[in-house]
């Protein structure tokens, strides 16, 4: 029995709404599914329990102690990253799973942007209360050091491929070194070499190929092409996903009543599945419930601010928004399809379970926070 005295209750409230929205609509997704996968709404309830004692034990653990093993976390992560390409699972091909007998595939790179977050945080704090910090060699010791951490498994992750969690690195490091203190100056030359490097990258892509396919070879080609065809609008699971939604209506075409097949319907175009179902009415619920969801740990970071906690959670918070965003904008035909899960609400066992690990993390901030006001 869990005490909401020592429980945030209202983050229990919308576990509660995530698991219902979760289980509701893999149900539903799984009427046009092979039967071979097997009951997926059960082991999404099977996977959310796992996930509530994976936050039990971070919780009881404390986000303190985690962040003291940080470096440890993040040794392991690049490992696991590393030990894919001998003996990981080729699914679609991109090299980005284990699979275990028995127990299902694990995707590395679902943990590894939560070892970014400890690393850098921890990284971040210990910047923050340098008293010379603001000097030109504090301030590139610690964007020197915060880049390194990100490249080292961007580049081993881009290299099984898996674009969207590489972009999701480097959404955790933007973030941190937004919020780190350091001179706007910083941020001016970031851009200018970001910028300067995607025009070099397209000029190539667009207007000399030959050299673009000599340089970066055909595989990459291909990728960059499959990225940037979703603003045409085609595609068999783009089509379909979008005339299943534009055809929902206010109230959509009720529960278990997807008009239209498209792949990846349980996992990355979950949101298709609920939109069709529950119409523009269900759709603007959930996306309430999201973004009170993400208002809500804002206002939690926004009590630690200057302290480890609140690093902890805008990494967090960084993560929820941009997959969030990037999930429901594919889905609707906005922005590129990266393969990015909408967190909680999609099917599968890694993703789950890091979210979990995220949010033991926050339940233990919250428990923290509620001991220092009993004491004073």
């Amino acid at each position: 029995m869990i005490r909401t005295k020592t429980w945030d209750p209202v983050l229990l409230f919308f576990l509660s709404c995530f698991l219902f929205i979760s289980v509701l609509t893999i149900y539903s997704a799984s009427t046009y599914l092979s039967p071979d996968l097997g009951n997926l709404p059960l082991k999404q309830i099977v996977f959310y329990a796992i996930g509530f004692i994976f936050l039990i034990i971070i919780r009881k653990i404390g986000y303190t102690k985690l962040c003291q093993f940080a470096w440890y976390f993040y040794g392991i992560g690049i490992i696991s990253l590393l030990l894919l390409f001998p003996f990981g699972t080729t699914i679609n091909n991109s090299t980005c799973w284990y699979t275990l007998p028995g127990i299902g595939s694990i995707q590395p790179s679902e943990f590894m942007k939560i070892a970014l977050i400890l690393v850098l945080s921890k990284l971040t704090i210990e910047y923050r209360k340098k008293k010379n910090r603001n000097t030109f060699r504090e301030e590139i010791k610690y964007i020197g050091k915060s880049l390194i951490i990100v490249l080292v498994p961007s580049i081993i992750t881009f290299l099984e491929p898996d674009t969207g969690a590489v972009l999701l690195y480097f959404i955790i490091l933007g973030i941190m070194l937004l919020f780190s203190g350091i001179r706007f100056r910083w941020f001016l030359i970031g851009a200018t070499i970001i910028l300067s490097t995607i025009g070099l990258f397209f000029y190539l892509y667009f207007l000399a190929r030959e050299q673009f396919i000599s340089f970066f070879g055909t595989s990459l080609f291909y990728r960059v092409d499959r990225l940037l065809d979703w603003n045409k609008g085609t595609g068999y699971q783009l089509e379909n996903a979008l005339t299943a939604m534009g055809s929902a209506g206010w109230l959509g075409h009720g529960f278990n009543k997807t008009p239209l097949y498209f792949p990846e319907s349980g996992t990355d175009f979950i949101f298709a599945v609920f939109a069709s179902n529950f119409g523009y009415i269900g759709s603007l619920i959930l996306l309430l419930i999201l973004f009170s969801f993400d208002y809500y740990l804002l206002i939690i970071a926004r009590k630690n601010k200057e302290k480890l906690p609140f690093y902890l959670l805008i990494g967090i918070l960084s993560i929820l928004l941009y997959q969030q965003v990037q999930n429901i904008g594919m889905t609707l035909g906005m922005l590129p399809i990266t393969g990015i899960t909408l967190p909680f609400i999609s099917y599968g066992g890694s993703s789950l379970l890091s979210y979990f690990i995220l949010l033991g993390i926050i339940f233990s901030i919250q428990k923290e926070n509620k001991k220092k006001r009993t004491i004073i």
